[in-house]
């Protein structure tokens, strides 16, 4: 593939998507880090926290990557299912973590879960609904393999409510996050496809909104760094 080929779009076509993810595999969590100044860890404890893993339980992390939010939740001891439908993630998580014996990988389509129903305790999904074509259909997909009683947690870009620290983040975005992904990035026109998404992604009530005409109950939101990103939470009515 060519760099344009492996650059999605906003038609979020799967193949594209799966394409421009598979090639940046290899070095994605370290350069999520460089990116986001750090805060990429710690939004994964405040969505580990969230998620409150037990042993016992059985969790599915979905749009899972190379695996790093899977392993905080199976250090719990938990049955982790860590699935994403790009097949160069699930490649590289398994090199990396393929010896943890409560983490499994599995390739899965969002909308089309290779799942029965209510088989989870626990779904999550950590900066992968923004990249489905059809995020509400994912939404419902997730609901249907959450056992009575289970929750969801979806930790996503969204917009900062502040007026002057959005129009900084917006600069950031736009003009410092391209030079630095040309500096640190396998494939920096994929970070020109981040930047855009996360500019069309909508904001924190209209994704509660989703989440609740999908069926969960109980839905429910709190900003991290200033509303850069919304940890939603949600349950399955019993």
């Amino acid at each position: 593939m060519t760099p344009e080929q492996n650059r999605a779009d906003l038609g979020k076509d799967p193949a594209r998507v799966s394409g421009m993810f598979d090639e940046v595999a290899r070095g994605y969590d370290r350069t999520n880090t460089v990116l986001s100044l750090g805060n990429d860890q710690l939004w994964r404890v405040a969505t580990t926290r969230a998620v409150a893993p037990r042993r016992g339980q059985r969790i599915l992390d979905l749009a899972a990557g190379t695996g790093a939010s899977s392993v905080a939740l199976a250090r719990s001891g938990a049955d982790v299912v860590a699935a994403d439908f790009s097949p160069g993630m699930i490649a590289e998580g398994m090199r990396r973590h393929g010896d943890i014996p409560n983490l499994s990988f599995v390739e899965a389509d969002a909308t089309d879960l290779p799942f029965g129903d209510a088989e989870f305790d626990t779904v999550t999904m950590s900066f992968g609904l923004r990249n489905v074509n059809e995020p509400r259909i994912a939404l419902a997909e997730l609901l249907r393999v959450t056992k009575p009683g289970g929750r969801l947690v979806v930790c996503e870009f969204s917009h900062p409510p502040s007026r002057v620290f959005n129009g900084f983040y917006r600069f950031y975005n736009d003009r410092v996050l391209p030079v630095v992904a040309k500096t640190v990035s396998s494939n920096a026109e994929a970070y020109d496809y981040l930047n855009e998404s996360i500019r069309d992604w909508p904001d924190q009530a209209t994704l509660s909104a989703w989440i609740r005409s999908a069926g969960w109950t109980d839905v429910a939101y709190r900003n991290l760094s200033f509303g850069i990103v919304a940890l939603h939470r949600a349950t399955k009515p019993v």
